[in-house]
């Protein structure tokens, strides 16, 4: 194992997720890790389901869906993240105006970001939620404007990249994990992963 990389594998890590930016916070831990992706995981949700469960309900539904063809010596990590407005989920806009309505709607309020994530191995299953408020400032039409039509944000849900200008402009206020609101909660993923004795949690040198 190279330097900087936890000196006590037990499982293969799978990162169920083709996202670049969960890619990108996973390998932030320094750990060895593969991507897979089963297609057509239905993501549906009970209409009754308390907003702020829903992330955690389909990351475990994520986790059905892998733990069926799984390895023993696999430990995979499923995620979903929602933007909350006023106990109302913002999904990924359909197009350019839908993405302009959700900034809006945003616009000079606070709303949560909720990852739910899933570690499951054969033997053991441990599930969370971690929350984060974030407040933008009042967005002008100009800003808005700018911000889709330069980094068309349909793929993001709330119609918005925290890392991107739009955070770099118009995000006043956060609290809880930064990197929760980019789409992993990566400080809890690592204390998990330590639960599972995954390492003994010393880095080698």
């Amino acid at each position: 194992m190279f330097n900087g990389q936890w000196s006590m594998m037990k499982y293969k890590i799978i990162l169920a997720s083709n996202s670049p930016r969960r890619k990108e916070l996973l390998a932030g831990l320094d750990v060895q890790f593969e991507v897979r992706i089963i297609p057509g995981i239905d993501e549906s949700y009970p209409e009754t389901l308390p907003t702020m469960e829903i992330a955690e309900y389909i990351a475990q539904k994520k986790a059905k869906a892998y733990r069926e063809t799984m390895a023993d010596d696999e430990l995979i990590i499923t995620a979903d993240t929602i933007v909350v407005l006023d106990d109302k989920v913002l999904g990924k806009p359909k197009d350019a105006e839908e993405a302009r309505c959700m900034l809006h709607a945003l616009s000079g309020k606070t709303h949560q970001v909720v990852t739910g994530v899933v570690l499951t191995t054969k033997e053991l299953q441990k599930h969370f939620s971690v929350v984060s408020n974030v407040t933008f400032k009042t967005l002008s039409d100009n800003e808005i404007d700018y911000y889709v039509d330069t980094y068309k944000p349909m793929d993001k849900a709330g119609a918005y990249g925290i890392q991107e200008w739009i955070g770099y402009v118009g995000v006043t206020r956060l609290e809880g994990s930064y990197f929760n609101v980019m789409g992993l909660p990566v400080q809890r993923i690592y204390e998990a992963m330590k639960e599972f004795s995954i390492c003994d949690g010393i880095l080698s040198k």
